[in-house]
């Protein structure tokens, strides 16, 4: 058994390349072999760049508000207690409401020793589409 102690380690800034707006990263994980996670705060109006994940991906939502959208589909907001499935090689988008920030647990598998492929940003129109529930 392993308990990594809250605070542990420092927060850190999301990448300007993966994220539009302020967003940070705490208590990322590894488990046995291929499993990776971690809480993902947006401010609002953060959000992911497009990207995929080779084995899929798991979001539990947390706290606030925030919006998904998987290519081709309408924006769909997302709220505390919501679990969040995109299939593998599915792209798709992630982040908080234009007036609430919200947070998630992202849960993904690595395959080839990577978790994620991280594509262009969500263009401000895709973004701002009106969210359904």
């Amino acid at each position: 058994m392993e308990i990594r102690k809250s605070g542990a380690r420092p927060s850190s800034k999301g990448p300007a390349d993966w994220f539009t707006g302020t967003v940070r990263t705490d208590g990322p994980f590894n488990g046995s072999g291929k499993l990776s996670g971690v809480t993902v705060t947006f401010e609002p109006g953060a959000r992911t760049a497009w990207h995929t994940h080779p084995l899929g991906q798991t979001l539990l939502v947390v706290s606030g508000l925030g919006r998904v959208q998987r290519e081709g589909g309408p924006v769909k907001e997302i709220r505390p207690g919501d679990i969040v499935w995109f299939e593998p090689g599915e792209r798709h988008w992630h982040g908080a409401a234009p007036e609430c920030a919200m947070s998630h647990i992202a849960i993904a598998e690595m395959q080839d020793g990577s978790a994620v492929t991280w594509m262009e940003k969500v263009a401000d129109d895709d973004y701002l589409g009106a969210p359904e529930a």
